[in-house]
């Protein structure tokens, strides 16, 4: 009888593979002249512009994204009925979201431009509050949990009135590598310290042991299976513990900071107070609770202005259920 389908399987399972080849170099080039380079042009001309233009351009650019991108218009959406629909009537969660489409293309439009910015030329566009809360009382660096919020590419510019000290953050690398590129050209005009989360880790704890390095951690977005799950808005969604065990490993408060939008082309970043990673007694804290801690200032930023946070990401996944316990050995 001939081989049946699982036979074929099987056999073809033990045919050795081809290795993986990499794109010929004069392949790559190409992909990269042909992504780069018109990101590369929009960039320039975007930094050509005045700022307050650009901000028009962006929010006329989110309009007709809020029209053509079904997609992430429905993602936001269904953000907002889960975590206001208790709140806003149905009327003002379209509101919302529609503005948060015109807020998302003028910060991301706006953060190209005050990219090419000196501090002194951004300074009537950005204010700067509870600056002084992210040193502890023995003069060290906090470490600092933030937020989609505004043009968040801002918290980069927070030590623009004290360069003695530096921020870092931490990024995932956009694909292709030329969209990443641009963007980490951006983003090093800030002084800032950029390491990739997957790659970095190391370099990130030899900075914060410098002494004279804020670290900055978007904790924020869905974290994975990894996360702790912790309420949000009403509802338990996947939290990064990152800025509570960097803070714990180095013995240092948190510190939330908002960007909040003013007006057109105008931001403030907020400062809130710091949050203990020890109690009264001096124990540690666990980290799950200076994330709880975290969660509440950066809803209380969200209800301030539902339109100026991150919508368009899946905040609230289904939890993936326990793995059933171990089995004892002698059963």
């Amino acid at each position: 009888m001939p081989p049946g389908p699982c036979h074929a399987q099987f056999h073809l399972s033990l045919l050795p593979l081809p290795k993986a080849q990499s794109p010929p170099f004069a392949v790559l080039v190409v992909m990269d002249f042909l992504v780069g380079f018109p990101v590369r042009a929009v960039v320039f001309a975007l930094q050509q512009m005045p700022l307050r233009m650009v901000a028009r351009l962006g929010r006329a650019l989110g309009a007709v994204a809020w029209i053509l991108d079904r997609r992430h218009r429905r993602v936001a959406l269904d953000n907002l009925r889960l975590a206001l629909g208790s709140r806003l009537t149905g009327r003002q969660i379209v509101d919302v979201a529609r503005e948060h489409f015109r807020r998302l293309g003028e910060n991301y439009a706006c953060a190209i431009k005050t990219a090419s910015l000196t501090n002194d030329q951004l300074r009537p566009h950005l204010e700067i509050s509870g600056l002084e809360r992210l040193v502890s009382p023995s003069g060290q660096r906090l470490v600092v949990a933030a937020g989609h919020f505004g043009n968040f590419e801002l918290y980069a510019r927070a030590n623009r009135d004290d360069p003695t000290w530096r921020l870092a953050t931490t990024y995932r690398a956009l694909r292709p590598p030329a969209l990443d590129r641009v963007l980490q050209g951006l983003r090093r005009r800030s002084g800032a310290l950029f390491f990739e989360r997957n790659h970095d880790g190391a370099a990130v704890r030899a900075a914060m042991a410098a002494g004279n390095v804020t670290l900055g951690l978007l904790a924020d977005q869905h974290a994975g299976p990894r996360g702790l799950w912790l309420p949000f808005l009403g509802r338990p969604c996947s939290t990064s513990p990152a800025p509570a065990i960097y803070a714990l490993r180095f013995d240092l408060p948190v510190v939330p900071a908002i960007c909040y939008r003013v007006a057109l082309a105008r931001w403030r970043i907020e400062v809130g107070n710091p949050i203990p990673t020890r109690h009264a007694d001096g124990s540690r804290r666990d980290p799950a609770q200076v994330m709880s801690d975290v969660n509440a200032a950066f809803e209380t930023a969200v209800l301030r202005d539902p339109a100026n946070w991150f919508w368009v990401h899946r905040r609230w996944k289904e939890r993936p259920p326990s793995p059933p316990p171990a089995t004892p050995a002698h059963a």
